[in-house]
């Protein structure tokens, strides 16, 4: 399923031919989830946006990661399989259904010990973490769940990542709706909010970027 609504369909044929470097796992798991989750499978990020994920892994020498959403669980794989052996995800989620599928597929590639799945709403793991002491402690993080949270999810991820560490913010295009001033509804909105809000942040630095529905990365200073 084509995730980039803003490449032509050839043109993202041709990437995902000529650089795409996905596993068997990875594949079935976008598969399966298209398969038997027809209705959400769009949740799922496409296997560019993954690839580009690892090498952003890879790039910071990230050990200690944070994902936001985990659904089906295809971008925690995704982190696994760039981590080093003793690299670990603190993944999280609120759905038992979406992440059996998940805890499956890390069980056969072989990951499943990295990634330690917390089934709450995110905003409670986040602050459990921060009160434990592990403030400055991440490498990197990804933000990908319900879209009126994300401020609380940055603002916190944003403690939690050490200096240098790297945020990438999934959904920032919103299929184009942020740049539509007639679309107001409230994941709409957030997102706009949050666009805005980073892009001044003198905390950070940034960079949007055309990858799935818009990546926002963010270095922390």
């Amino acid at each position: 399923m084509r995730r980039n609504e803003f490449l032509p369909e050839k043109l993202y044929d041709y990437l995902c031919n000529i650089a795409l470097r996905e596993t068997s796992l990875q594949q079935e798991l976008r598969e399966e989830t298209q398969r038997l989750l027809p209705d959400e499978a769009r949740m799922q990020i496409g296997p560019d946006q993954g690839q580009f994920m690892q090498l952003l892994v890879h790039l910071s020498n990230a050990r200690r990661c944070l994902e936001v959403g985990v659904f089906t669980g295809y971008s925690a794989l995704s982190v696994a399989l760039a981590l080093p052996e003793d690299g670990t995800i603190v993944a999280c989620d609120v759905s038992e259904q979406y992440t059996a599928m998940a805890r499956r597929y890390w069980k056969s590639a072989g990951v499943a010990e990295k990634i330690q799945l917390r089934i709450a709403p995110a905003i409670q793991t986040l602050d459990d973490l921060l009160a434990s002491g592990a403030q400055g402690t991440f490498d990197f993080a990804f933000i990908d769940a319900d879209k009126p949270s994300y401020d609380g999810y940055y603002e916190r991820c944003l403690l939690l990542l050490r200096q240098n560490g790297l945020i990438a913010i999934d959904n920032v295009f919103w299929s184009g709706r942020v740049a539509d001033p007639n679309e107001k509804d409230s994941n709409t909105e957030a997102l706009r909010t949050l666009n805005a809000k980073i892009g001044r942040d003198e905390r950070v630095d940034v960079a949007m970027v055309a990858v799935g529905d818009g990546v926002t990365l963010v270095r922390k200073r």
